[in-house]
């Protein structure tokens, strides 16, 4: 037998197995409210940041990283884990491979960005890995972002945002464009619609449709 202190009683207590168990008294259950997180929306690129922050580079394989990323939407890991394989120009399709969930999926084939490719093809003649190290080996995630990032600083780009900003920006720009929330979330390999739902959030398509006050004032 031990005491426990509750509060000011005093209560009495048996150990069972190095755990305390209370006699005589009823259990308590505290609801107690949690933390609330912060809301914070993902940084989305214009259209014309977009494009200036391609133009910016020379490397054709460089610029092709870029372009894959926005054309398709693709996380920095399925952009480093294609294959040449994976690219179905019969078909006019991208075949992601064991995704994060480890679910695969199919993304359109941009024209521009097939062009892209053959020119890329020709120079680079990739042979397991679509983008490729010194080595022949899986090209890394941090070369990726250092690619975005000299982009950035070439084009002038001051806003803050990695390769998951592109694709930000791709799922957004399709949103404003027209394509149904339904069918991003299939491009974009999201399990829930609430995730998706986020770009109805950063779109600007119904903002900029009103007008505001301060444009009323004579």
């Amino acid at each position: 037998m031990c005491k426990l202190v509750v509060g000011f009683k005093i209560k009495k207590c048996q150990l069972f197995s190095g755990r305390v168990k209370l006699l005589n008294h009823p259990r308590e259950v505290y609801d107690l409210p949690r933390a609330k997180k912060p809301t914070q929306l993902p940084s989305v690129f214009a259209e014309s940041e977009v494009l200036a922050i391609i133009t910016s580079l020379t490397n054709v394989k460089h610029k092709t990283i870029l372009c894959l990323a926005y054309a398709c939407g693709l996380r920095v890991s399925e952009i480093i884990n294609m294959k040449v394989l994976d690219i179905d120009s019969a078909r006019m399709v991208i075949n992601i491979r064991q995704a994060k969930g480890k679910k695969d999926r199919i993304v359109m084939l941009s024209e521009k960005l097939l062009a892209l490719l053959r020119v890329y093809f020709l120079e680079y003649k990739p042979k397991k890995w679509l983008f490729e190290g010194q080595y022949g080996e899986e090209y890394s995630s941090r070369s990726v972002q250092l690619v975005l990032g000299h982009a950035k600083k070439k084009a002038g780009i001051r806003k803050t945002g990695s390769i998951h900003a592109l694709r930000h920006s791709f799922a957004t720009h399709l949103y404003e464009g027209g394509t149904d929330i339904f069918s991003i979330k299939e491009l974009l390999g999201h399990q829930s619609l609430q995730t998706t739902m986020i770009y109805t959030h950063l779109s600007k398509k119904n903002i900029s449709k009103i007008q505001s006050p301060l444009d009323k004032l004579t």
